[in-house]
């Protein structure tokens, strides 16, 4: 009974966990540059000595789904979709490191920073937040190059600023934390991409296919409905066994 009380509570904990990361997903269905979260569940089992005392659920974000979405043109100067597998570097909220990620609704704040729609500032090639002079006219070439025109002499070209901080993921390990941002495990940095391009204008979409994670959702509640009746089962049968044990 033991066994089936603990295995049951903690599927009951794994399918819980599932139906957030599902939420997550469907919650950034919309988000450009969204990459939605992998979940996985593993057994852990406990054993004493040579006996198996039980086994139990775990489930945690394996990683994210880097599959590419679709790019929609916006018009936007400052909007790019990164093409390719290329990550936009960004500072982290914690202003302690790099985070990484494809959204690329990019916008000047009232400081006069290059940011995100998250308000992550952006990187540049020598790894600090790219600072824009105030009134110049601004776009992104396909390399990345930040561009500002003075509108005072509409005459003269436009003067590179910085460069985005553009990283390439193959083969360095990744993982996506419970903030949403990918990170590199340990504190560590992706090396930088000099031919990655992008498409100034647009936007790529989030890869979060909407009914399929609303399938996905539903599929975690009756997993859990299902634990809970494993457990009252089990309670209904301790029951019945304590009440023979009475009759002795």
């Amino acid at each position: 009974m033991d066994r089936l009380i603990y295995t049951a509570m903690t599927a009951m904990n794994a399918a819980m966990d599932r139906q957030r990361v599902v939420a997550n997903n469907l919650a950034n269905a919309s988000t450009p540059g969204f990459r939605q979260e992998i979940f996985a569940v593993t057994p852990a089992t406990l054993k004493d000595g040579s006996l198996e005392a039980r086994a139990m659920a775990r489930g945690n974000v394996r990683g994210a789904d880097m599959r590419a979405a679709r790019t929609v043109p916006t018009g936007n100067p400052l909007d790019v979709a990164l093409e390719g597998q290329a990550l936009l570097a960004f500072q982290s909220p914690d202003r302690q490191g790099e985070v990484y990620s494809r959204r690329g609704d990019l916008r000047v704040s009232a400081s006069g920073v290059l940011e995100n729609g998250e308000g992550l500032a952006v990187l540049g090639e020598s790894g600090a937040p790219i600072t824009v002079p105030p009134g110049f006219v601004l776009r992104l070439a396909p390399d990345g190059t930040l561009l500002a025109a003075d509108p005072a002499n509409p005459q003269a070209a436009a003067e590179p600023v910085d460069r985005l901080r553009l990283v390439n993921p193959q083969g360095s390990p990744l993982a996506k934390g419970i903030d949403s941002f990918l990170k590199v495990p340990g504190g560590g940095v992706l090396p930088p991409d000099l031919t990655a391009k992008l498409t100034p204008g647009a936007l790529e979409m989030s890869n979060v296919e909407t009914a399929d994670t609303l399938v996905q959702m539903i599929e975690a509640q009756r997993a859990f409905e299902q634990r809970a009746k494993i457990i009252a089962t089990a309670g209904t049968l301790d029951e019945a066994g304590s009440g023979l044990m009475a009759l002795r």
